[in-house]
């Protein structure tokens, strides 16, 4: 585990320095075009959230008018993207889970390099999705460098998970061939970056962001990072019964790992089914076709009452966690937003055979939820891999809906964890220059990106 200890007061102001030097051509050339032509790429559903407040965030703030192109999901084109292609035929992961997808994967990098190419962009940005991402960034740099053209800055949001593989924090000093800068959400990742000649800067957790969104017209405090949903509402409007227990399940947002996982889930359920006399699951459906189409065949014979949830609203989305009892999540950015409801819940996982063994052999951590890596403790029960069957979770949802000493541990742990996640105790420590700062009343991980992004871009 990497030490959240005696971190560096240089920070911001060491990277701004670093990163300087060399990067001066994109506002220049702003400028001269009068706009700001950025290129992003998002391949999975979190990026797509996290892109899209991105891209709010650079319009706010940008001196000049911004272009975008790329790819992204629902919520990127709702602020103005046209997708190339459906971000469904990117969002595989895995490794051999990629194999039977290989050659299309191909024609949409391929794809994908030629529209960034003619886009002329001044700025790169990829969202996640670093299978796609990464070759995407390598081969568009050796693109214009074969050219002889200056590139255009890259830059990627969601640092790689260096800290989870053996040999994971050597590979970082291969990105600074084509990554020049890279956005941490979790603490200890700048500082570990920078050492390796990358410069990054900590944002925090994108999901923080679902706080802001919907406690804006609440008294509620920025600093509790919690999301109360309405339950009563919810369950009124979809017919639960006040003495219903209610289990969210979260399969995924790819369509391989919902394949996959709401099997089990459903096994799950069935040995459930027969200790609650009013058992009904609420299962939320992540914005992908693909998954929709999946989930809505696939629970037409379900075992208990099961209410299905569509994504993209984050106010159904937790008054659907607050009627909750307790969550069942395939392992994902979801662990932190059940940390945000205070909604206990169990992390499962299962890949391809040989994905897992891959994960087997390389893996250096014992824990796969980010509350369990960034707390060192199995605060989240996980049943991943082999271990993760019906039988083993419906016993360990038993124990958590039924014991409350399980229960509150996870609630109780919930605050510490979202505070490590939080960029506020990083801008103090380690201030924004004050040009900057202006700039970015809110220091939420979209703005404090679309800042640093435009910061770096700017001649000096």
């Amino acid at each position: 585990m990497w030490s959240l200890k005696g971190r560096s007061n240089e920070g911001f102001s060491w990277l701004v320095r670093s990163f300087s030097v060399s990067r001066r051509a994109p506002i220049d050339m702003a400028a001269k075009d009068g706009e700001l032509r950025v290129f992003i790429v998002s391949g999975e559903v979190s990026g797509d959230t996290i892109g899209s407040r991105l891209m709010a965030s650079l319009r706010g703030i940008s001196p000049f008018p911004i272009r975008f192109a790329g790819v992204g999901g629902p919520m990127m084109s709702k602020q103005g993207l046209k997708p190339l292609f459906p971000m469904e035929d990117i969002a595989v992961m895995g490794i051999w889970e990629l194999l039977p997808h290989l050659n299309k994967f191909r024609m949409r990098l391929k794809e994908t390099i030629e529209a960034a190419f003619l886009f002329q962009p001044h700025v790169v940005l990829t969202v996640d999705s670093k299978g796609f991402s990464f070759r995407f960034l390598k081969q568009l740099r050796a693109r214009y460098s074969q050219q002889g053209l200056v590139s255009p800055v890259h830059h990627h949001f969601v640092a790689p998970s260096f800290w989870a593989w053996k040999g994971g924090e050597a590979r970082l000093k291969g990105l600074t061939e084509f990554v020049d800068h890279v956005f941490c959400i979790l603490p200890y990742e700048e500082e570990v970056c920078r050492s390796n000649g990358l410069a990054a800067t900590f944002v925090g957790h994108p999901i923080l962001e679902d706080v802001l969104e919907l406690n804006l017209e609440k008294n509620t405090p920025q600093s509790e990072w919690k999301v109360k949903g309405n339950s009563e509402d919810f369950r009124s409007k979809h017919g639960i019964a006040p003495g219903a227990t209610v289990i969210s399940l979260l399969p995924g947002s790819r369509l391989q790992e919902v394949t996959r996982m709401l099997s089990i889930f459903s096994n799950t359920v069935e040995l459930l089914k027969d200790s609650f006399s009013e058992l009904t699951t609420i299962i939320h459906v992540a914005p992908n076709q693909h998954v929709k189409d999946y989930i809505s065949r696939t629970t037409y014979n379900w075992p208990v009452s099961v209410k299905l949830i569509p994504g993209g609203s984050q106010h159904l989305k937790y008054d659907a966690l607050s009627a909750s009892r307790v969550a069942l999540c395939t392992s994902g950015t979801v662990a932190i937003e059940m940390q945000l409801a205070r909604l206990p819940c169990v992390v499962a996982y299962r890949a391809h055979f040989l994905t897992e063994w891959f994960i087997c052999w390389k893996a250096k951590i014992p824990f796969i939820s980010i509350p369990n890596i960034l707390l060192d403790s199995a605060i989240i029960p996980e049943a991943l891999l082999q271990a993760c069957t019906p039988a083993k979770l419906a016993s360990l949802l038993m124990k958590l809906t039924l014991d409350e000493g399980l229960r509150e541990k996870q609630i109780l742990a919930a605050e510490k964890v979202l505070s490590l996640l939080s960029p506020s105790q990083k801008i103090i420590d380690n201030p924004m220059p004050q040009d900057l700062r202006w700039k970015s009343p809110d220091y939420t991980p979209s703005m404090i990106g679309a800042s640093t992004i435009l910061y770096y871009a700017k001649p000096r």
